[in-house]
């Protein structure tokens, strides 16, 4: 397991989420943001390490590639869920539930072919990993969202922002599955 790509990953795919954590720790406890982003991060984590395997006895890996479209979908249409709509919810549920509604889709199609040929007990360093990384991003995240210009800055660009990062995880999973090279050889 190369822990570079497995760190750049993660913050490749959350990238566009911690934008929306900044809104959520401006609103909840600390506690119950760490506790439902946390829950959300494992539960999809798990969710493409075992689809992943599943999938690796009957296809390609160029042919997960595919699931790269995914990402750029969502970037190019506009169906982000509003935190606020989630009526009557804890707050760690409430944060549970919106990074699942909102990165189910990129966090599968980029783990997915990231965890691929991940053996058992390297799937359990990369849980500790990613369980430990979250809870210090969130801490970080807390700080950081308290900077005015952070606040401004968040206001003005993060929309586009997590457009560019949707569509950067899309291609970033078409050329890693060889999926472009596989098509190149077909050309």
């Amino acid at each position: 397991m190369n822990w570079w790509v497995l760190t750049l990953t993660f913050l490749a795919v959350n990238l566009d989420f911690f934008f929306i954590l900044l809104l959520l720790l401006d609103k909840f406890k600390l506690r119950d943001v760490v506790l439902g982003y946390l829950g959300g991060v494992l539960v999809l984590v798990v969710a493409s390490y075992f689809a992943g395997q599943v999938l690796a006895m009957f296809l390609p890996e160029w042919v997960l590639g595919m699931l790269g479209i995914l990402p750029i979908w969502m970037a190019l249409h506009d169906n982000d869920e509003d935190p606020n709509s989630l009526g009557n919810w804890t707050p760690s549920l409430t944060v549970l539930v919106t990074y699942l509604s909102v990165c189910a889709g990129c966090n599968l199609s980029i783990f997915l072919p990231v965890l691929t040929n991940v053996t058992g007990v390297q799937f359990v360093e990369v849980l500790l990993y990613v369980g430990i990384f979250t809870v210090i991003i969130v801490c970080l995240l807390k700080m950081i969202g308290e900077i005015p210009v952070v606040k401004h800055f968040m206001a003005k660009y993060s929309e586009i922002l997590m457009k560019v990062v949707y569509v950067g995880v899309g291609m970033y999973v078409f050329w890693d599955s060889g999926l472009v090279s596989h098509l190149m050889k077909l050309i």
